[in-house]
Parts: C-alpha cells; sequence; structure tokens
C-alpha cells in the first residue's frame, strides 16, 4: 500500500473534526438562528438532530463503506455534508429543517465511519493508536475552534455560520490530492466465525461508547443551566466548557501511554471513575470555582475512553468488516449524546441529572471491571 504522507494524515485529522462541527457550528447563534427559520421552539433540536441521522444510517453507512471502499465513501460523505449543511440557510419551517438535519446526520455517519477506516488502512500497531489518539485530540480542538469561528460569524451574521460546513467540500479537494486510495480488502464471505467473535468481543466497548457520551454531555447540557442559576454569564460558561475541551486534548494525548502502561479496560475504568468523580462534584459544589476540579476530571474522562474506543473497534474488527462495524462505534457514540437530551426530564433539582449520570458511571466501572477480567 502507498504510504501516506503528512498532509494526507492532517486531512484526515481535519475529516474527523467535521463529527463535532455538525452540531456545534449553529450553537452560538442558535436562538437567533431559530427565530429566523421559525422554529424557536425547536431550538435545541437542531443540534440533537443530526445524531439522530447518524443513529439511522449507520448500518447502511457500514454496509457500503465495506461494499464500495472508505475512500469513495468519504468524498460522496464530503460532498453531501456540505450541500446538507449549508441548504439549512433556505429551508424555513420545521418539516424541512427536521428533515435536513436528519439527514445531514446520514452524512455525518459516512465521513465519521470512512475516516477512520482510512486511519486503520494507513496505520497499524502502535502508530495506529497514537494516530487514532490524535483524532480525539482534532475533534476536541475542532470543538473549540468550531465554537469560537461560529460566534464570531453569528455576531455578524446568522446566516454565516452555516458557511463553515462548506470546509468540508474544501476537504474533498484535499482528500483527492494528499491521500492516495489504498488497495481494496479482498472481501473474506467465509469468514461467519470471526465475525460472530467480533461481534461479541466489541459489545463491551459500544456500551463504554455509548455511556462515556451519555456521562459528558449530560454535564454539557446541565452545567449552563446550573451556572446560570449561580449567576454566571454565558461567555464564562463558555470558557468553562473550552477549559474542558482543552483538558480532553491533553488526556487524549496522554491515552496512548496509559494504555501501554495498564491496558485497555483498565483505562476505560479510570475514565469512568473521572466521570463519576466529576459529576458528584459538579451535584455538590455551590459555586463555578469548586467546580474546576470537576472540569478537569469530566474532560478526562472523555480523552481517556473516547478515542480509545475507537481504537478498540479498529483492532477487533476484521478489515473486511471494519466499516459496519465503525458504523455501529458511530450509532453508540451520537447514540448517547442523543440520550443526554433526555436527562433534563429528570424529576427534581438540576443535581439530580448529575447524580444519575454519576450512577451510570458507577454501574459501568463494575461492568467493565468484570469485561476486563475476562478479555483482558
Amino acid at each position: 500500500m502507498t504510504p501516506i504522507k503528512p498532509a494526507g494524515s492532517i486531512t484526515l485529522l481535519a475529516v474527523s473534526c467535521l463529527t463535532i462541527m455538525v452540531g456545534c457550528v449553529i450553537v452560538p447563534g442558535l436562538s437567533d438562528i431559530a427565530a429566523q427559520l421559525k422554529v424557536s421552539y425547536l431550538a435545541s433540536w437542531l443540534v440533537t438532530l443530526p445524531a439522530l441521522g447518524v443513529i439511522l444510517a449507520g448500518p447502511l453507512a457500514g454496509r457500503a463503506i465495506d461494499r464500495f471502499g472508505a475512500y469513495s465513501m468519504l468524498l460522496i460523505g464530503l460532498f453531501c455534508y456540505g450541500g446538507l449543511g449549508v441548504a439549512g440557510i433556505w429551508l424555513p419551517g420545521a418539516v424541512p429543517q427536521i428533515i435536513d438535519r436528519i439527514i445531514l446526520g446520514c452524512a455525518t455517519a459516512v465521513v465519521m465511519s470512512a475516516g477512520t477506516s482510512l486511519i486503520a488502512s494507513f496505520y497499524q500497531a502502535e502508530a495506529r493508536l497514537k494516530m487514532i489518539a490524535r483524532q480525539g485530540m482534532a475533534i476536541e480542538l475542532g470543538g473549540v475552534v468550531f465554537l469560537f469561528v461560529g460566534g464570531i460569524l453569528a455576531s455578524a451574521n446568522w446566516r454565516y455560520p452555516y458557511g463553515l460546513y462548506l470546509f468540508s467540500w474544501l476537504l474533498l479537494v484535499l482528500v483527492l490530492i494528499c491521500i492516495p486510495r489504498p488497495q481494496q480488502q479482498m472481501r473474506a464471505e467465509t469468514i461467519e466465525e470471526g465475525v460472530t467473535d467480533s461481534d461479541r468481543r466489541l459489545r463491551p466497548v459500544w456500551l463504554a461508547a455509548f455511556c462515556s457520551m451519555i456521562c459528558f454531555f449530560t454535564a454539557v447540557i446541565m452545567l449552563p443551566q446550573r451556572f446560570a442559576l449561580m449567576g454566571v454569564n454565558a461567555a464564562h460558561i463558555g470558557y468553562f466548557l473550552s477549559f474542558v475541551s482543552l483538558v480532553a486534548v491533553l488526556a487524549a494525548a496522554l491515552m496512548p501511554h496509559v494504555v501501554l502502561q495498564f491496558g485497555h479496560y483498565p483505562t476505560l475504568i479510570m475514565a469512568f471513575i473521572c466521570y463519576l468523580l466529576a459529576h458528584l462534584e459538579f451535584a455538590a459544589a455551590p459555586n463555578v470555582v469548586l467546580c474546576l476540579p470537576g472540569g478537569i476530571l469530566l474532560g478526562m474522562g472523555f480523552g481517556l475512553s473516547v478515542p480509545l474506543v475507537n481504537h478498540m473497534t479498529v483492532e477487533i474488527s476484521q478489515p473486511h468488516e471494519r466499516g459496519r462495524q465503525l458504523a455501529r462505534l458511530s450509532m453508540a457514540i451520537f447514540g448517547g449524546q442523543f440520550m443526554a437530551a433526555f436527562m433534563t426530564y429528570l424529576p427534581g433539582r438540576l443535581s439530580m441529572a448529575f447524580i444519575a449520570a454519576a450512577v451510570l458511571a458507577a454501574i459501568n466501572i463494575i461492568a467493565m471491571s468484570k469485561v476486563s477480567v475476562r478479555y483482558g
């Protein structure tokens, strides 16, 4: 296989940023955007609906990648991502917006799975683990950058943040220029037992991904409401969430070293311990300053878990089924993000959502401990 050059590696990392960009570019100007599109009552769903699209399209995206190749499907996904993203400007009303955002999520499923599949094709062993860790760092940094740029653009005009979706068309050109087309893996129709075994071994990985995203996004959704009750303004809430993202970047950078030292499942256990302590602190802390250690723990939980489940999925799955398994991982990741939105409906005070997330983290610590004994 033709080796990939540094420009190609950077392009693949930039492609990874699109998974977080799908929702965050419109977040800073969400209220104004929703009002202009006449869907103020659906404002939060404009951010959440792409996650539903990923869940619905995951199986088809995975099969298409395995059949037609990750490279071809990535090009198609990037083109559709840009077109569907920017089209939202000209689709006022609830039904057109709902359809557009869900189909945009379908394109995101293709981009996310195909991009990681290409990383798996060009990198092996420890180099692959480090590249997937960089992918996690790129996703978090992308969130910080796109939130910042989206806020600047939204302050100028509500339409301007939608232009960021066209970044995917620039990446499409860069993929064609910088990334060689990998040789198509031969389809192994006869490895029925291997497929069954990888499905069984990946179930706890998908569970960890699903629950990690619930734990992380419960905090992302609930902290602004809790801080608002403390009298914290929107700017400082944004600074706190950006701080969490930067901690996640650093944790993702350390993740390969932690895995090599302790192993895969012990690292996931550490991640859920971080989530447990973070949510307990968020539930009890009376002010923002005392929430700072919780922010550090929250970022560490994300950085130690999400890039790792990507790597584990790649390592466990067979080459001929990798697209399908990565698509299932995408469904788990975005499914967790989608389910976190329902934590706001728990009865009682805001702290109940944090307590529920802490309980979920504790359950996962026990579950991952048992899986660690079984698989090592």
